[in-house]
């Protein structure tokens, strides 16, 4: 079964620019101001044969000119005494494709447990069809496991309950299928299972890949470890709220999604310590970005703990953390590219999209990466 649900809207916006932004000059503070036309054909549906051959556009801190190269070359850009933070949270395959009593296809994406933390078979999830999946309805996904739906929940979502005689786990890894972005245009495969998902996610909560870690394997970090660069990790689990477009053209009155995340002691410590060593904090991803840039203490320092975020970074912001970002290619009039250009300039980043669409790099979970390089 195909059906998606209606998460790509930033796709169809990238074709059609504002009135509104025609008219005066643009300066990165109103969601048309980041608008860009993207060909179809720069989509990636598929990842690089290799993580770390994926292409890198770097952009450095001005005057100095983009440059172009291969991931495994962000070896070059991170220097001994810098602290690579990066977002182990894993992805679940939580798209559960079945039936209705009456034989119609269904579809649900569960998107977090529910309000019980004591009822692990309990979740909030999106279902399809929703005008015919109302609380008492069923959904069997396999012999051995059905979805009930219980109640209504916030964002026109349910309330469902996994009726299963196995774990969640078990039951989601023989039945599950990985909730690709509609954008990549396909159904999941089996290579996904391995390549949306980073080498070293550890923390099962995720609705989508925290994707500029994608493009990371094993050797890749071995070898920054053995150039003195420090590695701390973090968990933000990436919601569904992550695809929603800004509906509104004023920032200001987009609402936010929240984000649950946590920070380790050991993690906070590195971090800290990296800093006050002169060590520039390089965040793998928004998601990195986001838990950092929350966390943070009026002195300055990472503050252990968890908890849940919707902080919504775009210009002007003063980063407290945060020195340098790797990341994917993001959807137009989205908050992630708002934040990278929050970081990396509003000019500076529009024209390196600019130069990526006019390079052919690939966009999106599946693209190329850029990085954002910020003084020590």
């Amino acid at each position: 079964m195909g059906t998606r649900f209606p998460t790509g809207t930033g796709v169809r916006r990238a074709r059609s620019a504002s009135k509104n932004s025609l008219s005066r000059r643009r300066d990165g503070s109103l969601v048309s101001d980041y608008e860009y036309e993207l060909p179809a054909d720069r989509i990636a549906s598929y990842p690089a044969e290799r993580r770390d051959e994926s292409r890198l556009l770097v952009l450095p801190p001005e005057p100095a000119p983009m440059e172009h190269g291969l991931f495994r070359k962000v070896v070059d850009l991170l220097e001994p005494g810098d602290v690579l933070v990066v977002n182990e949270s894993k992805v679940l395959p939580a798209r559960l494709l079945g039936r209705k009593p009456t034989g119609a296809p269904a579809e649900v994406l569960l998107l977090r447990p529910g309000p019980d933390a004591s009822d692990p078979y309990l979740w909030e999830a999106l279902v399809r069809p929703g005008r015919k999946l109302k609380p008492g309805r069923t959904v069997e996904i396999a012999d051995d496991l059905a979805v009930v739906i219980v109640d209504s929940a916030p964002g026109g979502g349910r309330l469902v309950r996994l009726i299963t005689s196995s774990s969640v786990a078990e039951a989601l890894q023989r039945h599950g299928h990985v909730p690709l972005p509609p954008y990549i245009g396909r159904d999941d495969e089996p290579l996904d299972l391995e390549r949306y998902q980073t080498v070293y996610a550890r923390e099962p909560g995720s609705v989508a890949a925290p994707t500029a870690g994608l493009h990371f394997t094993d050797e890749l970090l071995d070898e920054l470890e053995a150039k003195g660069v420090r590695r701390a990790a973090l968990t933000l689990h990436v919601g569904f709220g992550t695809f929603r477009p800004i509906d509104a053209d004023d920032p200001a009155l987009h609402d936010m999604h929240h984000e649950t995340y946590r920070v380790s002691d050991a993690a906070a410590a590195s971090i800290n310590s990296a800093r006050a060593a002169g060590g520039r904090v390089w965040a793998v991803g928004t998601t990195a970005v986001r838990t950092l840039e929350s966390v943070v203490a009026a002195d300055g320092t990472v503050v252990p703990g968890s908890g849940s975020t919707n902080l919504f970074i775009r210009r002007p912001y003063a980063f407290k953390v945060v020195d340098c970002l790797l990341t994917n290619f993001h959807l137009p009039r989205s908050t992630l590219l708002m934040l990278v250009a929050a970081l990396g300039g509003y000019e500076r980043t529009m024209a390196a999209y600019a130069e990526a669409i006019q390079g052919s790099y690939r966009f999106y979970s599946y693209g190329d990466a850029m990085a954002v390089v910020g003084d020590r």
